[in-house]
């Protein structure tokens, strides 16, 4: 009779850690989709070869924006303001390329250099400027990603990839972990 109570309690124990595990999970998508979603101040620079790319980001609680920096014929840098309208058309005007398949955002090649400007904005704010649903379309094509994650240098995006990467081995380390008082509790029957 021991080993059948010892059993349902080891059955209760998995569930309650299966329950557990989909809880975090739910939750960290939720908090990635509202960090897709949420509006940005973005400033975004144009290379020596006239690719562009995210220098600086910020969340704003106010609508998308941008500074745009180029260089002029003289090679002096001049910044224009780009509104969330701008922005937007921009980034339609590329979605619609991504669905022809002839987006640079979708391509295998190296973007390490930056896309076009169109292509850097839809690719750091798909989310907030087309919907979350297009944002996770988007992220869910692995060369979309890659070439989002190449074309964002800014420090807030390498400070959110390095939280959503702690937050996924952490989770593996609470359940996965190796405590030999955990293990010991396994093998222990309790009860008269």
């Amino acid at each position: 009779m021991k080993h059948i109570s010892s059993l349902a309690g080891g059955v209760a124990l998995g569930s309650a850690g299966v329950i557990m595990m989909s809880v975090l999970s739910g939750c960290e998508a939720q908090q990635q989709q509202e960090q897709q979603q949420q509006n940005r101040f973005l400033v975004i620079e144009q290379q020596a070869n006239g690719k562009y790319i995210v220098t600086e980001e910020m969340p704003t609680d106010g609508p998308n924006r941008a500074i745009i920096r180029e260089k002029d014929a003289n090679g002096n840098t001049i910044e224009r303001f780009m509104s969330e309208e701008e922005m937007k058309a921009l980034a339609e005007q590329e979605y619609k390329k991504v669905q022809d398949g002839t987006s640079e955002t979708v391509q295998s090649g190296d973007s390490s250099a930056g896309m076009g400007l169109a292509g850097t904005i839809l690719a750091v704010a798909a989310g907030s400027l087309l919907g979350n649903m297009i944002g996770n379309a988007l992220m869910n094509n692995k060369n979309f990603a890659k070439n989002s994650a190449s074309t964002n240098k800014s420090a807030y995006s390498r400070s959110a990839a390095s939280k959503a990467s702690k937050s996924s081995s952490s989770k593996k380390s609470f359940f996965g972990g190796s405590n030999s008082r955990t293990s010991s509790q396994g093998s222990r029957s309790y009860g008269g």
